[in-house]
C-alpha cells in the first residue's frame, strides 16, 4: 500500500513559519491528488489544501488562503506545506493524504491514503 510519512511539525509562536514535508512511497500510478488535512482536539478533521499532480492546480481552505502554500516535488515524490504567519487556531495534527482517482477535493472522503500526522502547536 501507499505509505505517507510527514515531518516538520513543531511548537512555534504566533507569526512564525513552518514547512511540513510528506514523502510518498509504494505507489504505481503516476497521477495523484495529494493534500493536507488537520485536526485539533475536540474538532472535526478539515481539509487545508490539495494539489493535483497532473496540472499543478491547488485548492485552499478559506482560513489559510494567502498564508499557506502547497507544493510538490515530483522528482522526490515529496509534498510540502509552507505555513506562514501562523496563528494559534492553526494548532492541530496535520495529515498528509493521497488518492489516485479523479476529483482532487478538500473533502476527506476523497482521500484514500493517510499518513500518521505531525503536530503543529502555535502559541
Amino acid at each position: 500500500h501507499v505509505q505517507l510519512v510527514e515531518s516538520g511539525g513543531a511548537s512555534v509562536q504566533a507569526g512564525e513559519s513552518l514547512r511540513l514535508s510528506c514523502v510518498a512511497s509504494g505507489y504505481t500510478y503516476a497521477r495523484m491528488c495529494m493534500g493536507w488535512f488537520r485536526q485539533a482536539p475536540g474538532k472535526e478533521r478539515e481539509g487545508v489544501a490539495v494539489i493535483d499532480s497532473d496540472d499543478g492546480s491547488t485548492k485552499y481552505a478559506d482560513s489559510v488562503k494567502g498564508r499557506f502554500t502547497i507544493s510538490k516535488d515530483n522528482a522526490k515524490n515529496t509534498l510540502y506545506l509552507q505555513m506562514n504567519t501562523l496563528k494559534p487556531e492553526d494548532s492541530a495534527t496535520y495529515y498528509c493524504t493521497a488518492s489516485f482517482w479523479s476529483g482532487c477535493s478538500l473533502a476527506a472522503g476523497y482521500h484514500k491514503y493517510w499518513g500518521q500526522g505531525t503536530q503543529v502547536t502555535v502559541s
